[in-house]
């Protein structure tokens, strides 16, 4: 327990500095802190899926998020130097594009390199199938690890520029509403989950998915929902009365963020629960070790992951 303490401890620590960093240095410290989770978080997924057999390139579910990082930072600037919007749309259509130029490449390459292939093969027991079938199963499930957790995660790097977007009710606001938009995607897991975990062991009561999550409770979940978004009315009208952000009185009313968080909150709960089936069919309590107390870095941000692209979704259509 005392680990699980000092891990979030320095968590939060962690966070409080690419706040300061990036209020008064620059986002971009926050768009490689991402870019490194996410190469971490796919790294952790290629071990989870070669445990149940699926098979993957483990190599490019390091490098790969790299890359999309880029696709969306370039595409960021565009969007915000040409006023442009739809550089977003066009972000995720080259992430995809480049998903399947990469993942053709190594196919060939794999039919070109025959005797490593068979190699691999005979070393995980693979019989009774053909090369060009092994290397296309590798390449799928190395297209499942680029789509979870690197392409929802890397929607982060749109919410941390959410401010420089184009978007018509932001257009005349301060670029800080990114801080604000920011700050609502990190705190709605977190309180969320931890709510949930206190709200279910003061509690108890039934489970919500035994065969998936046996620790989760029914009580838990809606304690963490209902804490949840009490917390986040008290984050709005902390930030509200902040003489830089008064501008959420008149812009951005607590009722529409109140729905947000709302919904937010299943869309982190869901991810959790995503994560925690994953394991199962790995039959592994915990994604890694690499965070003492907590596991892997997988289990610390599976409930981000789907966060990332709701939240700029969210914001995205109220800005509209």
């Amino acid at each position: 327990m005392k680990k699980r303490i000092y891990s979030s401890v320095l968590i939060v620590l962690i966070l409080a500095i690419l706040f300061v960093l990036k209020i008064f240095v620059s986002d971009y410290f926050f768009d490689a802190f991402f870019g490194i989770l996410a190469c971490i978080a796919s790294y952790e997924m290629s071990k989870l899926l070669s445990k149940t057999r699926l098979y993957n390139f483990q190599i490019l579910s390091v490098i790969f998020p790299a890359l999309m990082l880029a696709c969306n930072l370039v595409c960021v600037f565009y969007a915000g130097s040409t006023a442009n919007i739809y550089w977003i749309l066009w972000a995720i259509l080259i992430d995809f594009g480049l998903m399947l130029i990469t993942l053709l490449g190594t196919f060939l390459i794999q039919l070109i390199r025959k005797k490593k292939v068979i190699d691999e093969m005979a070393t995980r027991g693979v019989k009774n199938m053909i090369i060009a079938k092994f290397a296309f199963k590798k390449c799928l499930n190395t297209l499942i690890i680029f789509v979870y957790p690197a392409f929802f995660f890397l929607f982060f790097v749109f919410v941390n520029h959410m401010g420089e977007l184009p978007l018509d009710k932001f257009v005349d606001l301060p670029s800080d509403i990114s801080i604000f938009i920011l700050f609502t995607a990190f705190l709605i897991p977190m309180f969320t989950d931890t709510f949930a975990m206190l709200t279910g062991s003061v509690i108890g009561g039934k489970k919500l998915c035994p065969r998936i999550s046996p620790s989760k409770t029914i009580s838990g979940t809606v304690g963490g929902v209902l804490w949840s978004v009490l917390l986040m009315a008290c984050v709005w009208l902390i930030f509200a009365n902040i003489a830089g952000f008064s501008y959420l009185w008149s812009s951005f009313p607590i009722w529409a963020y109140l729905i947000i968080v709302l919904l937010g909150t299943g869309i982190a709960i869901a991810g959790d629960l995503f994560e925690s089936i994953i394991k199962r069919r790995a039959d592994v309590k915990d994604s890694g070790r690499l965070i003492p107390g907590h596991g892997g870095l997988l289990d610390r941000i599976d409930s981000y992951i789907f966060i990332a692209p709701y939240i700029m979704l969210a914001f995205w259509i109220f800005a509209l």
